[in-house]
């Protein structure tokens, strides 16, 4: 695997910004997803700053775990599948994922001065949903220990995130999770739709080799 990707870059400088918003609450509050605010000095940026920061280490190493997991492989699949630009492609993946988990929370909390996020979850719930389009019975593992296929996770992780938004009070943006995966499926079919059809007859016939043989006809062997 290539050391210099732009995942490993990305986690690289979370995981620095969100170390140094450990020892410096004033970071921590500069980078804070805060809609009032937003709403009021026009402070766009925010919708990307906050998820350069973490609420303590475990939060951190989740996410970045996951996205150093599965971010490199979709990176190499984005350069084959989107030949000359496909880190471009990854890019955006990953920061109109932070964008689009964060608008819905944007909507519902502009006017409620006392609500704040951060992390970077939204966007890396992105890259696991592309993830899962492009491989759906590909296992992933659960705790690092038990695995299960991407479809089905995803699957009961939209459910999860879907009843804990409404019902949850755990202090966690579930609503960011949700919205980032979908965007992140969403958004990777739409740049070749022909994976929409390939997922679904992946799905159907229970296609563990989903993206090979999709390379594959792509470069007709």
């Amino acid at each position: 695997m290539e050391f210099l990707t732009v995942t490993n870059c990305i986690v690289a400088l979370t995981c620095l910004i969100s170390y140094q918003a450990f020892n410096n609450p004033e970071i921590k509050r500069k980078l804070l997803f805060h809609p009032y605010k937003i709403k009021r000095e026009k402070t766009f940026l925010d919708f990307f700053l906050p998820g350069f920061i973490h609420a303590d280490f475990m939060h951190l190493a989740f996410n970045m775990f996951t996205l150093f997991s599965f971010g490199n492989v979709i990176e190499q699949y984005f350069a084959i599948l989107f030949p000359g630009y496909g880190v471009y492609v990854y890019i955006l993946l990953y920061a109109l994922g932070l964008l689009f988990s964060h608008l819905p929370v944007y909507a519902k909390e502009q006017d409620n001065p006392g609500y704040f996020a951060l992390g970077a979850s939204g966007a890396v719930s992105a890259v696991l949903f592309a993830s899962i389009l492009l491989d759906p019975w590909s296992n992933l593992l659960i705790m690092g220990i038990i695995p299960c296929p991407q479809i089905v996770a995803g699957i009961a992780f939209l459910f999860y995130s879907s009843h804990m938004d409404k019902h949850g009070n755990d202090n966690i943006g579930h609503s960011a999770h949700f919205f980032g995966a979908v965007f992140g499926f969403l958004f990777t079919g739409l740049m070749q739709p022909a994976l929409f059809v390939n997922f679904a007859e992946c799905a159907f016939s229970y296609n563990t080799n989903c993206i090979i043989d999709y390379i594959r006809q792509l470069r007709g062997l």
